[in-house]
This record gives structure tokens, C-alpha cells and sequence, in this order.
């Protein structure tokens, strides 16, 4: 697999979609002939058809990608379940800011359970508990938004982004 910097944030997105589906659209009513062109460019349909296709399948691989990584950060925490974010990206090559959106993802859907030390930026393997409800504090994390209880905290506990 052939990673680029960021790819797993800026990755693929509805307006690709939606631009291929309007070439595919000019495309097709260019080649059957329901264009109101003056003039019988009926081979203008192919260049326009070929290129929402090339934009569709460069959207459908970045979807495959994201899967992809998402299985290379799962595996190694399950294999390594006290690494930090900078330790992954250094051994996997995924960028920190890709590593952080994959854990919230990861998070979200169930995959990655625990949370990480606030001072180490070490992932703590635990089984996340229902929070009870809290008094709101002025500090949230930058990257996720998680409010922190520990001032001094060097790292978040749930995303694993530095803070300081």
C-alpha cells in the first residue's frame, strides 16, 4: 500500500462524487445526442465519461485506503497496547495528524477501547467506562474536544494528542 502524507484525513470526500456524477451526466447527454450544442461533438462524451470515471475510482481507492490504514493502527495497538501516537507514526510512517483521526474513528465504531496517560501519551488499555456527569472545565483537548480533568496533563486521555 502506498501512503501520502495525510491521506487518511483529506482523503475521499462527497463533492468527488458529486463532480465525477456531473461529468458522467455531460458525458453521457453529449454522446447520445441530448446536448444542445450546435454543433455533433459526439466524441466530446467519451473525454467527459473518462473522466468522472477516473475521478470515481480515485475516490473508491482512497476509501479502500482508509480501511487499510485503519486495520495497520488497530493491529498495532493490539500488538503494542501501551504505545504512544508518536510511536506509532514512527513505525508505521502514518503521519501524527492521520493516526489521530484513525483513533477517533477507531473509537467511535468500538474497535479501540482505553485511554491515554496524561503524562506519558501512552495508550492504557482499560474498559471505557459510562462517564458520570461532571462539572464542565475551561480546558478541552485541541484536537477531539475532550474536556481535561488534569490540568497538568502533558497529553489527552482519549485521543492521545500532546497538549503542551
Amino acid at each position: 500500500m502506498h501512503y501520502e502524507k495525510n491521506q487518511y484525513s483529506n482523503g475521499a470526500s462527497i463533492c468527488g462524487f458529486i463532480i465525477a456524477g456531473m461529468f458522467l451526466y455531460w458525458g453521457i447527454n453529449t454522446l447520445f445526442g441530448f446536448s444542445p450544442h450546435p454543433f455533433n461533438l459526439w466524441w466530446l462524451g467519451f473525454i467527459w465519461i473518462m473522466i468522472g470515471l477516473a475521478i470515481i475510482s480515485g475516490q473508491v481507492a482512497s476509501l479502500s485506503n482508509r480501511g487499510r490504514l485503519r486495520s495497520i493502527v488497530r493491529d498495532y495497538f493490539l500488538e503494542n497496547p501501551e504505545a504512544s501516537i508518536e510511536e506509532i507514526s514512527a513505525k508505521t510512517g502514518i503521519t501524527i495528524k492521520d493516526i489521530r483521526a484513525i483513533v477517533l474513528d477507531l473509537k467511535a465504531r468500538g474497535e479501540l477501547r482505553g485511554k491515554f496517560s496524561t503524562k506519558t501519551g501512552q495508550m492504557k488499555p482499560v474498559l471505557v467506562e459510562p462517564e458520570t456527569p461532571e462539572t464542565p472545565k475551561a480546558s478541552f483537548c485541541p484536537n477531539c474536544g475532550t474536556p481535561m480533568k488534569d490540568e497538568s496533563a502533558m497529553y489527552c486521555a482519549y485521543c492521545g494528542a500532546r497538549l503542551k
